[in-house]
This record gives structure tokens, C-alpha cells and sequence, in this order.
């Protein structure tokens, strides 16, 4: 199926031939005058690229690329403006806007040619590796669905089985109540997971952190607190939390309930990747030029070289079948967001059997 154009130009002998030319090398091309026109057209006319002029009567070109960028369904069609200014101002205006690449109308026509051809393929580029990455996460999900959930689902529901079947005696009965919290307990883990990989994947998470971040160094009180969430989990493991703090810290600017969750996730990944016979997980928090660095370290199973660089990236996990505990594989993840958000970086070192450690640098305010 041939591509569609959609010419956006008042010079009818200009949009002409450009269609022309076009045509005679297979494009699909449709002509509108205006802005105003080339909004009405793309409700009927669904192009793969748009060339349009600036000066135009009733919408400009400017506000017709302004109109196109707001639909989501048009937001990634490439843009090409073409016009007989080529003022700087103009350029960088319309790259501001989103425009794709900027001509003048004295261009040669093979030249033309060449950039719809080469903003075609980038396009076709990007939509064919979005497809793989729709296609990944989606395969990522069944496959974490049906272990994620299904394993706390199975404690609930044959723990429940239990207890409706028989007579049992009060310990045994606080022993089934038991795991039937903790099953419940992951549960609701992977769903408040999931749904603040959701705000970050939409606008939603950087809307929360414009609206309330602020000035903040009291990382004892926050320490603190991601102790005192995380001391049944080490109790259970026998791990021991310890945590350094430089005193009179400068600020950072940050959303505190997010750098909150970035801290207790790694604490949370330092118990679950624990020796079995017990181990340590410590947080330091102290300046580093112009940073402040929280990190968190613990002296575990480590993580294998050649896993570190895929550490952070949604749903990977390291050897499912030998390490069960690890979870989704999206903490991860969520802790590298939060810090980009908060223009700062995380990174992780580690030594398989020694241990791992893990760094977010925030800059001062």
C-alpha cells in the first residue's frame, strides 16, 4: 500500500508540484491550504508524513504543528516544514514545536525526495521497535502474572482450603493465619509496584514530584522509617540494618515519599539477596562533591558481572529457577525512575558471593 503525504500549502502551484513529483514515485498525496484545512483532512486522511508551509492565512503553520502534536493518534507522524524563510528563529521555533526537519521551498526537488524518504524509514524504524517493546513487555507480564501472583494466591487460597476442612488447634491455626498474611502482604507489594510503574510510565509521577518537591537533608527520620518497614523482613532472615549518616548535610531537592520508596527498595533487596544464615544491610548517606549519595550495601549472593548493566531494566531477573525471592523484577526500576526524575543517577556495584552495593547520587539545591 502506497504512503500518504499530507501537503499543507497555500502556493497552489507550489503544493502541486511537490504532489506531482511525489506521485510519480509512488506517494499517496493529499493537498490542504491551510491549518485549518489540514485538520479537517487528517479526520479522513491518515498520512505518514506531513509537509507543511509556515505563512498560511487562518492557522499558521505553527499552530497547525502545535494542533498536531496535542492528538495522540498524529503525535509521532513525522513533520516537515517548508517555507521560504529560513530565519533561525523559524528553525528553532518549529523544533521547539516538535517538526521533524525544516526546508526552504527553493530546496531541489531529488533533495526533497531524499528527507521524506529518510523521515519515512526513520518512522517505520521506530514504530517496528515500539512493536518489539510492546511485544516484550507484554511477554514479561504473562510470564510474571503467572508466577507473581499465582504463587501468594496459592498460599491464600490452600491455607483457606486448610482451615475450612478441618479442626485444628489454636498454634496451627496462627501458623496457616501466617502465611496467609504473608501471601496477602506480597500481593499487595506487587500491586502498589505496579501501579507506580504505571505513574511513571505516564506523566503522572513527574506531575506529583513538580507539585511537592522541596528542600530536604533529614535522612535520619527517613532512614528511620525504612528501618522500622523493613524489621520484620530482616527478623525473618536474620539480617542485621545499620545505617551512617553525615551530620549537617547540604539540601537536595526532592519528592520525599518517592526517595523514601527508592531507599526501602533496596533495603528490601539487600534482605531478599541475604545469606540464608544471616547477613548485614547498611545505609550511608554522605556528600560526594556536589551530591549527596545514599547507599545502601549488603554483604549477600552479589549479582553476576555480567548482569549488573541489565540490573535496572523493567521485569529482568537473575536465574528465576535458582533465586525465587527476588520478586518481579521491577523495584529495580522503579528506583532508577525515581532518581532520574530527580535529575540524579543510581548505580550499582557488585562481587557475586560478596556481596552488592548500590548508589543514588542527588545533586544540591
Amino acid at each position: 500500500m502506497a504512503e500518504q503525504i499530507l501537503i499543507v500549502e497555500d502556493d497552489l502551484a507550489m503544493s502541486s508540484g511537490i504532489r506531482d513529483v511525489l506521485e510519480m514515485n509512488g506517494y499517496r498525496v493529499q493537498l490542504a491550504e491551510n491549518g485549518v484545512e489540514g485538520l479537517k483532512t487528517l479526520d479522513r486522511f491518515h498520512p505518514d508524513l506531513i509537509i507543511s508551509d509556515i505563512m498560511m492565512p487562518e492557522m499558521d503553520g505553527f499552530e497547525f504543528l502545535e494542533q498536531v502534536r496535542r492528538h495522540s493518534r498524529w503525535a509521532a507522524v513525522p513533520f516537515i516544514f517548508l517555507t521560504a524563510q529560513g530565519q533561525r528563529p523559524d528553525i528553532r521555533g518549529g523544533t521547539q514545536l516538535g517538526a521533524d526537519d525544516y526546508l526552504v521551498k527553493s530546496v531541489d526537488l531529488e533533495d526533497l525526495l531524499v528527507v521524506v524518504r529518510a523521515k519515512l524509514d526513520r518512522a517505520l524504524t521506530i514504530q517496528q521497535q515500539s512493536r518489539r517493546e510492546m511485544d516484550d513487555l507484554k511477554r514479561n507480564l504473562l510470564n510474571m502474572l503467572s508466577h507473581e501472583f499465582r504463587t501468594p494466591l496459592t498460599y491464600i487460597t490452600g491455607y483457606v482450603d486448610l482451615i475450612q476442612e478441618g479442626e485444628w488447634s489454636a498454634e496451627d491455626l496462627q501458623k496457616f493465619l501466617g502465611r496467609i498474611k504473608g501471601g496477602s502482604n506480597r500481593l499487595n507489594r506487587l500491586v502498589e509496584d505496579f501501579l507506580l510503574l504505571v505513574r511513571f510510565e505516564t506523566d503522572d509521577a513527574r506531575q506529583a514530584y513538580l507539585m511537592d518537591k522541596g528542600p530536604f537533608n533529614n535522612w535520619t527520620g527517613l532512614v528511620a522509617r525504612v528501618f522500622d518497614r523493613q524489621y520484620e523482613a530482616a527478623a525473618g532472615r536474620q539480617v542485621t540494618l545499620m545505617h551512617e549518616i553525615e551530620t549537617n548535610l547540604p539540601l537536595v531537592e526532592v519528592h520525599e515519599g518517592y526517595l523514601e520508596s527508592a531507599v526501602m527498595r533496596l533495603v528490601d533487596n539487600g534482605i531478599k539477596f541475604s545469606k540464608h544464615t544471616g547477613g548485614h544491610v547498611w545505609v550511608k548517606v554522605a556528600l560526594d562533591g556536589n551530591r549527596v549519595r545514599c547507599t545502601v550495601k549488603d554483604d549477600g549472593m552479589g549479582i553476576p558481572a555480567d548482569e549488573v548493566a541489565k540490573i535496572f531494566d523493567r521485569f529482568h531477573q537473575i536465574n528465576r529457577q535458582r533465586i525465587e525471592q527476588q520478586g518481579a523484577g521491577i523495584g529495580l526500576a522503579i528506583v532508577k525512575s525515581i532518581a532520574d526524575l530527580h535529575h540524579g543517577e543510581v548505580t550499582c556495584a557488585s562481587t557475586e558471593g560478596v556481596g552488592a552495593e548500590f548508589s543514588i547520587r542527588l545533586p544540591l539545591v
